[in-house]
């Protein structure tokens, strides 16, 4: 794909300032662009926790960036966006999205699911904010599709339509795991024991990789500490612990497994790009991880996934990018 500038949002100027946003489980990311042809600014991060919905931590970024006030505002969020009423899934906000509209004095608010807003980054991302993990070659004008663990497990992809692309806005993350060893078996029929549906996210994003850790301490019949993702990571890329170590590969690969099979789905021959907020800060060991490998032991279509690049996303807030895409879309339509 070919890098692109990012002071390429356009449309009509008395549509700005345009108030961009990435809220996650965890954080909400506020930015602005002042103008056509304008790059993005006045970037904050704020924790959910801090703020009782999106309108007071929309508010405090105004406040603590001197934001002028915005026109038009586009905001990716996670969770499905399927209508007014939205309560997030990994969150407890709650909203209607016209009432924040009002209440913001905006002319237009648009809401997309925050792994739609990646994708639609995807295009304007630079080979320097992405790396490739394994062999392959994009081919120009096919499907593209994205994955990545953080507070949930995001999943897109972007669909050919006419001259650019359309994205999807699913709920990827939530199909049934894909176990390959006996050991992965193991640890997906623990779980289903407890929770019924073992689902993608339940073991491959950040609260998933402390459930992975502790249900392979059980099946080895070893005695987990009382350890959080970030310590889990830790040990594991230091190796000081070996159940850390083993929990993280295993996620890696179960990554790799579930990232194959949204290729095959997609028919991802413009790429697979990973996101969120764990893959990009795991370096060269996801590099070195089985994450590849499972990408596409598929069988009798191992090789048509080995023509499929993978890439790992290391630019800053491609979602902010992806929503001015959105909204620039919606302005020019309305």
């Amino acid at each position: 794909m070919q890098k692109a500038s990012k002071n390429m949002f356009s449309g009509p100027a008395d549509s700005y300032p345009h108030l961009i946003g990435d809220i996650g489980g965890t954080n909400a990311r506020f930015a602005m662009i002042a103008a056509p042809g304008a790059p993005i600014s006045h970037v904050a991060t704020l924790r959910c926790a801090d703020y009782s919905g999106p309108l007071e931590a929309i508010h405090a970024w105004r406040t603590q960036q001197a934001a002028p006030t915005p026109r038009n505002g586009a905001i990716g969020i996670a969770n499905p966006v399927t209508g007014d009423q939205l309560r997030l899934t990994n969150n407890p906000w709650a909203f209607s999205v016209e009432a924040l509209r009002q209440a913001l004095h905006m002319e237009q608010l648009v809401f997309v699911n925050d792994f739609t807003a990646l994708a639609l980054s995807l295009p304007h991302l630079g080979d320097a904010e992405r790396y490739q993990v394994g062999t392959g070659v994009c081919i120009p004008g096919c499907a593209i599709g994205v994955i990545g663990p953080g507070t949930g497990l995001g999943v897109s992809g972007l669909i050919p339509s006419g001259k650019g692309y359309v994205p999807l806005g699913g709920e990827g993350g939530h199909v049934s795991l894909s176990p390959q060893t006996d050991e992965e078996f193991a640890l997906t029929a623990l779980l289903a024991r407890e929770y019924g549906h073992v689902s993608a996210e339940r073991v491959l994003s950040g609260p998933g990789l402390i459930t992975l850790y502790r249900a392979l301490a059980q099946v080895r019949g070893q005695t987990a500490q009382a350890l959080d993702s970030a310590a889990i990571t830790t040990a594991a890329l230091s190796g000081t612990d070996a159940l850390c170590a083993a929990s993280l590969a295993m996620f890696c690969a179960l990554l790799g497994s579930c990232a194959g099979n949204l290729a095959l789905t997609l028919g991802a021959r413009g790429g697979v790009f990973i996101g969120g907020g764990i893959v990009p800060r795991l370096g060269g060991y996801f590099a070195e991880s089985a994450f590849r490998q499972r990408f596409e032991a598929k069988g009798r279509f191992s090789s048509y996934l080995a023509q499929i690049p993978t890439y790992v996303i290391t630019a800053n807030n491609p979602a902010l990018i992806g929503a001015a895409v959105a909204l620039e879309q919606a302005v020019t339509r309305g």
